[in-house]
């Protein structure tokens, strides 16, 4: 009996213990396109046992790249892709740097004041004019979409001329729908809370409720026969 502990380290398990054997195998093949050919059925055996990766763009080339890695980069075949590296499948990616901006204003966010920026640098008035109307809508509907209630216009107003230290002055406020409650006019309930129904007046024939008030008295004699 063999035990993993005496085999050899496992390179990649998702693709197992077998892929790796038929990977040894075929280091041990002299012959080039024998080689090729058996090469290219491990990439179709690889890309059967994990189909996940054809969702990834360009699948068949990171099929390869786990070849060489699982070879330890010492197969030699001409494949259709660069042979990769180890040094470049190792390679750790450089960190991102990560943005510290602190607005100002964190109700409205730090890209309205990129825009609010762009607008006082904006010399032709016609755009600046627009560039006012934007800021007060979206300033309008941040305000609206916190709160659910309706904000005045002189509040817009008086906080863009705060913000903008008067540069930025608009006309008349876009129109924004403020938040409504649901809207109930559709449902007619009563004072216990069901639906109210309205009194039909009860007619003469039927088995329902006052059916034969106003009937007159059915006089019943006796049948006789001939």
């Amino acid at each position: 009996m063999e035990y993993n502990t005496n085999r050899s380290h496992l390179v990649m398990k998702e693709y197992g213990r077998h892929v790796q054997q038929m990977v040894g195998h075929i280091l041990s093949i002299e012959d080039k396109e024998r080689r090729l050919s058996n090469a290219q059925a491990v990439i179709e055996l690889m890309g059967f046992i994990n189909p996940q990766l054809k969702n990834i763009e360009d699948y068949r080339h990171k099929l390869w790249d786990h070849l060489y890695l699982i070879s330890d980069f010492k197969l030699e075949v001409e494949t259709p892709y660069p042979v990769p590296t180890r040094e470049l499948l190792m390679a750790r990616p450089k960190p991102l740097p990560y943005p510290k901006r602190h607005p100002k204003y964190y109700h409205l966010g730090k890209h309205l004041e990129l825009v609010i920026t762009k607008a006082m640098a904006e010399e032709n008035e016609e755009k600046r004019s627009g560039f006012s109307h934007i800021i007060a809508y979206y300033m309008k509907l941040a305000y609206n979409t916190w709160h659910k209630e309706l904000i005045p216009d002189e509040s817009i107003r008086s906080e863009l001329n705060a913000i903008t230290k008067g540069q930025l002055e608009f006309t008349s406020t876009p129109f924004v729908r403020a938040y409504r409650e649901q809207d109930d006019r559709f449902q007619k309930r009563g004072k216990g809370g069901g639906f109210q129904q309205r009194n039909r007046p009860s007619t003469g024939g039927g088995n329902g409720i006052g059916a034969g008030k106003n009937r007159p008295p059915q006089k019943f004699g006796k049948k006789r026969f001939k």
